[in-house]
């Protein structure tokens, strides 16, 4: 004790006049995010369209937690149907298998282009069933440590939007996959047209603006937490 003492007296002495000894920085290992690698894969929501991808929400989760942060969004990308004449690229399976870099956690947000191309056809509903146990067998199979979450689509109201939601919750339920419903908890009110004025990019119905993606950053960021 008496050694414990004298050094922290000697420590004092070091320190300019009357400045305080500062306590270490805290560790880190409260927050389950801090300086893990996220990868978040998936359409346009993802690329954030004709915005920064810096506005997003999954990029400010990233950079609150010092996270490495890969953006893997690619307009127009489905997650059942080539759309390489279209000039949308492959499906996102194959996508998926040309990604090389390691994750801690993985996001998928995807589904709007598959709802628009599902539309009422029971035959395209189960191609997206299919590709959905596909890619959720690939995920788990590429990334056996990481933390894997989908996001839906928004309650948007056109055919196929419902059915396509409905499937990526109950394959996802048959993998232990979480899901984050932004169709019904996000608080985002895509059929109201008011409401994507303020917060949607040039009012659509599938891409949020920076007041948008700051709307749900801290809800999506809670759900990232509890992974």
């Amino acid at each position: 004790m008496k050694f414990q003492s004298l050094l922290i007296t000697a420590v004092m002495m070091l320190l300019p006049f009357g400045a305080k000894a500062q306590a270490p920085a805290p560790l880190q290992s409260s927050d389950p995010l801090f300086e893990k690698t996220i990868l978040v894969f998936g359409d346009s929501y993802v690329a954030n369209h004709r915005d920064s991808i810096e506005h997003t929400w999954h990029y400010k989760v990233a950079k609150r937690h010092s996270m490495r942060y890969i953006n893997a969004g690619r307009n127009g990308s489905s997650i059942a149907f080539d759309r390489t004449r279209s000039g949308f690229g492959p499906s996102m399976l194959t996508r998926l298998m040309q990604i090389n870099e390691p994750a801690d956690y993985v996001v998928v947000i995807a589904g709007h282009n598959d709802a628009a191309l599902v539309k009422e056809n029971s035959d395209s509903l189960k191609i997206f069933r299919y590709a959905m146990y596909q890619l959720c067998d690939a995920l788990l199979d590429k990334y056996p440590t990481a933390r894997i979450a989908f996001v839906t689509p928004w309650n948007v109201d056109r055919p196929g939007f419902r059915q396509v939601i409905n499937t990526i919750v109950d394959v996802c339920g048959e993998y232990s996959i979480p899901v984050l419903r932004a169709d019904t908890e996000s608080g985002i009110h895509v059929r109201n047209e008011a409401f994507r004025q303020r917060y949607f990019q040039n009012a659509d119905t599938a891409h949020l603006n920076e007041a948008g993606h700051n709307l749900i950053l801290n809800w999506a960021e809670r759900f990232l937490l509890g992974l």
